[in-house]
């Protein structure tokens, strides 16, 4: 481990995140790497259950051999093999989210000899993660113009705390990826979305939030008819939960989405509202892609060979970590800049990148 890249799992947004980009990368470039300082600043630091199964698949995907991966561990070693096509499965064995998982093991199965089948279990509608309708809705048309191409078969949905949801994901191979540049927003064309409530929850919840959610959206777009299902989850569910995800398409192609979970206590039209005004946040901005897809564009950005140009509203602390992780790892190069022109509030930006041109020694 001596030629190993050293990052420092402490700095900008000094979570999961850095783990995830990492790890990915150091499989795809052949790299080994060491992570320090895992998680430093966080209420219980180091690996949690979903990290570690995270960093396990990735190291199952390119037969690598992995050091320190404990709960709890502050120092992981990674050091990566040949990628492996093929089944692969990881379970978080909570509901720690499975489109995390999802996140850190799609770029390396690109890069494999012919196609993947991973399946990862926990949860599919978890706090602090993507739900997984957002990874199929918005995540997924996005990262297809890239040249990704993968297949997501939903089994069941888990919810906090219990987990229990499975995720069928199939991933193709592709020798390189292409450069995206999203620069035009375009018109807001639709808005539809899915209010959920699952086991023991009363149907009436998921109609509240939905009424609610309608009802923000319209003080605002008058002209659209916005169509939220309002759904009882029956067999496909493990476990209770309510939430909401809305989702607004535009004449472009971009795609945006706002989203809340239930919590105990919490009144339904306030989860509802939460989702409304977190979308018309995302849209306000005139960017192509909403604050939770600009992150996890970079490593395909990176990876690409090309110039890819993204326009976006405020730059996060996660997609500044990502790009800090990418430039470690890969040779390309990012530059920030902000847009100046009458379409822009004042916070747009157009994020850049010379991609590396990654290519798939198997294909």
């Amino acid at each position: 481990m001596e030629s190993a890249v050293q990052i420092d799992g402490s700095v900008m947004e000094g979570g999961g995140q850095i783990l995830r980009v990492s790890a990915a990368l150091s499989c795809i470039t052949g790299s080994a790497i060491k992570i320090s300082k895992i998680r430093a600043g966080r209420s219980t630091p180091g690996l949690r259950p979903q990290h570690l199964s995270g960093l396990q698949l990735v190291s199952d995907l390119c037969s690598g051999s992995l050091q320190g991966a404990a709960i709890g561990s502050t120092d992981i070693g990674l050091s990566p093999g040949k990628i492996q096509s093929g089944n692969h499965t990881a379970d978080t064995q909570t509901a720690g989210s499975v489109c995390l998982l999802m996140q850190v093991a799609l770029p390396c199965a690109l890069f494999a000899d012919s196609s993947s089948q991973l399946c990862l279990k926990g949860g599919t509608n978890a706090e602090m993660a993507p739900q997984i309708d957002y990874t199929v809705k918005v995540f997924k048309p996005v990262v297809e113009k890239f040249g990704v191409s993968f297949d997501c078969d939903l089994r069941m949905r888990g919810y906090y705390p219990k987990g229990g949801g499975e995720v069928l994901v199939t991933v193709n191979p592709v020798k390189e990826l292409q450069p995206v540049t999203m620069t035009e927003r375009g018109n807001i064309t639709k808005i539809y979305g899915r209010a959920f409530v699952a086991g023991v929850l009363p149907y009436k919840l998921a109609k509240d939030m939905s009424t609610a959610a309608v009802r923000t959206i319209r003080k605002e777009i008058k002209e659209l008819y916005i169509n939220i299902q309002a759904l009882q989850e029956k067999e496909m569910a493990c476990g209770n939960g309510n939430g909401i995800i809305i989702i607004a398409e535009s004449s472009t192609g971009c795609v945006f989405a706002g989203s809340a979970l239930g919590k105990k206590g919490v009144y339904a039209d306030k989860v509802g509202i939460e989702a409304a005004e977190m979308l018309l946040r995302n849209i306000r901005h005139n960017g192509c892609v909403d604050e939770f897809l600009q992150d996890q564009v970079i490593i395909y950005m990176a990876l690409a060979k090309g110039r890819s140009r993204i326009r976006t509203g405020a730059v996060t602390l996660h997609t500044q970590t990502a790009i800090h992780v990418a430039e470690q790892l890969t040779q390309a190069k990012f530059t920030i800049t902000k847009c100046d022109d009458e379409l822009s509030s004042n916070v747009t930006f157009i994020i850049e990148c010379e991609g590396s041109g990654a290519t798939n020694p198997h294909l």
